[in-house]
């Protein structure tokens, strides 16, 4: 609290009053705009070599800066950490994502206090920061009704934040928030919506609020679209407009996609475009009908990537409304390299892949239409993540070039004099913050909230900006992602890839110890797409960057390493909720999956206490439900009549009807499904104690139901809904007094398949 700095007296006569003074910025601060793009490799942008449109951005780069040679993490949740703190991301405890946390220093999800976020430092120094879009930075078990908002945007300097929790969301039925609630889309998919737009007018509406009231206050704007993570949607017109664009496959692509980046100069001339691994198989070896599903895959891709595009240009149509286009420093960067999570084929729902089985050729034949709709979660194939990280080797997740080298394009016409030039220093994801303060004028503070400030461990690189031939300040970086690990130092890099073991043959053991690991070394000056390993001829110096890899470990809490994701399962912090009776009341808010009762696999009793009202038309909507169109249930009244849906994974549904309609009064509803150790199970409906239905239900969910956010719902559903013959959110039209769920099997927690599981967490990431 600031002392008082006028004079009390004994009355007012002889008193002097006193206001602290508010914070203010520099003299002629600028806004800032930070656009966070999600699983955009470092070659799908037009400005960096891509055939796809994004005129918004290229026209940034025309403007700005070009980073031809700028990292990250190679995942989301630590870069986004990265970016809002200016430290590395075990620094900040996010080694991997909130949700795969262990208890070590490095990994236990949690962003220690003394890590001050950029919307705190400049709340601190007279901005109004102000967050919409993608989160990702709590876990999920903290982003239900009674959680703590201490890990949420506005606990963590942001005046309001809208936009999602997790990795991902549905982009037509979202899982949204604002600032500590949730809240239901403002449209439906059949009136139009996207999220994409969604977030944009969110954007243009918070700006037009805070000048309406601070005309002058800088801003400070964190923009992180769901686009381009999976699920790939985009409205049909942005899906057409590339009918056609990528029926020549991924090799070819690549290929001229590389020609066009080195006639930019954003490689140098002895870069080698990386071979093509084996597990992603040569274009011209797949069938025609096959290469048809790919290239539509990578057709909702670029829709969605454009339409993204054009979305953040209305944002900054918006500034320059404003008059603020000048005075506005612009950075655009993406989180990781291309995602791989949609497999050798493709994914039409990434649940499906979870709980172990994926869609194959002929499913993925037949549902070709359906690929970027809205009952899909659509992810493209192994061959588009490669081609997307061209000329780079592998992809998200790992440390190599495919994993960690990303864009980054800056843009500030008032404070940059170059324009459309390319800077090929080294440049990391912690480097942004300390460059943003420095452009700003703004110090990194000693002490934020009376919390004493860590060191920022980033390098600014705005001594770049307009010098081409400014020596490299941020000369060494270690990398590190699930027991994969680098270092880079003065143009070398030192790499070595550890498996995880399940997702494709790499010939390598995931159980060798940590010391078999080989490693390979780079001139990445010469090199940058890792072809020629000089590991054989330059012993010395790789055994040397070995051992500094070991030092910056020891010094940013690295340690231990560990490729043991499933470990973080076996042990949570917060354990899977084990509560075998739970009573839920209507609410607007999702109950999280893993903080729901879990009813896979277990025999259980669904009881719905309600009142039927008096009326010409029957009571009908959801009693309690369970995921979306992708996998779930349902229980609920359609018509008058009690009925139960079991959802499949996406791929079938299961319905369970009753014949006599439910007249006025109270009354108790129940689903009792008595299961089998197959995962399959009876479903029975009773109204006040009579048996009105009855249905087998041959499979169900055994590892997890939802996707993208969805939770549990009493009263609605989230949608898009997980049954036939009628839309979401279906909400009850009587009166729901309580629907308690009792596990009625004797035994404990039903067997977890825990590479399942993991595998559902980085699918989101």
């Amino acid at each position: 609290m600031s002392e008082f700095g006028g004079v009390i007296g004994d009355t007012w006569r002889d008193s002097t009053p006193w206001w602290p003074p508010d914070p203010s910025p520099p003299t002629g601060a600028p806004n800032v705009v930070l656009v966070v793009l999600d699983d955009v490799g470092y070659a799908q942008l037009g400005c960096y070599g891509s055939d796809i449109d994004t005129p918004v951005i290229d026209g940034l780069a025309a403007g700005g800066v070009r980073l031809a040679n700028f990292h990250t993490t190679a995942l989301c949740s630590p870069t986004r950490a990265c970016l809002l703190t200016g430290r590395n991301h075990h620094s900040n405890g996010m080694a991997r994502v909130a949700d795969l946390a262990v208890g070590f220093p490095g990994y236990n999800g949690l962003i220690p206090r003394e890590n001050g976020f950029l919307s705190e430092i400049l709340s601190d120094s007279g901005y109004v920061p102000l967050a919409v879009g993608k989160w990702h930075l709590t876990p999920e078990d903290e982003t239900h009704f009674a959680a703590p908002r201490d890990s949420w945007p506005c606990g963590r300097g942001f005046r309001h934040w809208y936009g999602f929790h997790g990795g991902e969301t549905h982009q037509f039925v979202p899982n949204l928030f604002r600032d500590h609630t949730a809240v239901a889309p403002p449209r439906t998919p059949e009136d139009g919506y996207h999220l994409s737009e969604d977030l944009a007018d969110e954007a243009i509406m918070m700006l037009g609020a805070l000048r309406s009231v601070e005309p002058e206050q800088p801003f400070y704007l964190h923009f992180a679209t769901g686009a381009c993570h999976s699920p790939h949607h985009a409205p049909p017109e942005w899906l057409e407009k590339y009918h056609g664009q990528f029926d020549r496959g991924w090799d070819v692509w690549r290929e001229e996609t590389f020609a066009r980046q080195l006639a930019a100069r954003l490689l140098p001339e002895t870069t080698k475009l990386a071979s093509r691994p084996p597990w992603v198989p040569a274009w011209d070896s797949l069938e025609p009908q096959d290469q048809k599903v790919a290239a539509k895959f990578m057709e909702c891709f670029a829709g969605f990537l454009s339409h993204a595009d054009a979305q953040i240009g209305r944002v900054l149509e918006f500034i320059d409304e404003l008059g603020e286009t000048d005075n506005t420093i612009v950075v655009v960067v993406s989180d990781n390299g291309a995602s791989a999570e949609g497999g050798a084929l493709g994914s039409i729902n990434d649940a499906r892949l979870w709980n172990g089985v994926p869609a194959g050729r002929k499913e993925l034949r037949s549902r070709i239409d359906e690929i970027g709709t809205q009952s899909t979660h659509n992810n493209y194939p192994w061959g588009w993540t490669m081609a997307g990280n061209t000329p780079f080797r592998r992809w998200k997740r790992e440390v190599h070039e495919g994993g960690v080298a990303d864009p980054c394009i800056v843009h500030w016409p008032r404070g940059i004099t170059t324009r459309g030039e390319i800077r090929t220093q080294f440049a990391h994801a912690i480097d942004v913050l300390p460059t943003l303060l420095e452009l700003i004028g703004v110090d990194a503070p000693d002490e934020l909230a009376g919390i004493e400030q860590s060191p920022i461990e980033g390098t600014s690189f705005s001594y770049l900006l307009d010098d081409a031939a400014a020596p490299e300040r941020h000369t060494t970086q270690y990398f590190e992602m699930l027991g994969s690990r680098g270092i880079y130092h003065d143009g070398w890099k030192a790499v070595t890839y550890k498996p995880l073991g399940h997702m494709y043959d790499d010939g390598i053991d995931p159980d060798a110890p940590f010391e078999d690991d080989e490693w390979e070394l780079y001139d990445v000056r010469l090199d940058p797409s890792e072809t020629m390993n000089l590991a054989r001829d330059e012993p010395r110096r790789l055994a040397e960057m070995i051992e500094l890899w070991w030092a910056e470990a020891r010094k940013y809490q690295v340690l231990p390493l560990d490729n043991r994701p499933l470990a973080a399962l076996e042990a949570p912090r917060r354990a899977f909720h084990s509560r075998r009776n739970i009573t839920y009341y209507p609410s607007p808010h999702p109950v999280p999956e893993n903080n729901a009762i879990n009813t896979r696999g277990r025999s259980h009793r669904i009881v719905a206490t309600v009142d039927v009202p008096s009326g010409s038309s029957p009571v009908e909507g959801v009693l309690l439900a369970m995921g979306t169109v992708l996998g779930g249930w349902s229980f609920h009244v359609l018509d008058g009549r009690l009925r139960y849906v079991s959802n499949y994974v996406g791929r079938d549904q299961y319905v369970v009807d009753s014949e006599p309609v439910i007249e006025p009064g109270e009354h108790t509803l129940i689903m009792q499904f008595d299961a089998r150790p197959d995962f399959s199970g009876t479903a029975r409906l009773f109204v006040d104690g009579i048996e009105v239905g009855v249905g087998e239900i041959p499979r169900t969910t055994p590892v997890r139901h939802s996707i993208s956010g969805a939770g549990m719902t009493c009263g609605w559903e989230q949608g898009p809904p997980v049954g036939p013959e009628y839309t979401a959110p279906f909400a009850w039209t009587g009166t729901i007094q309580r629907v308690t769920v009792d596990i009625t099997d004797s035994a404990g927690e039903p067997e977890r398949d825990l590479e399942a599981e993991f595998d559902a967490v980085m699918s989101e990431q």
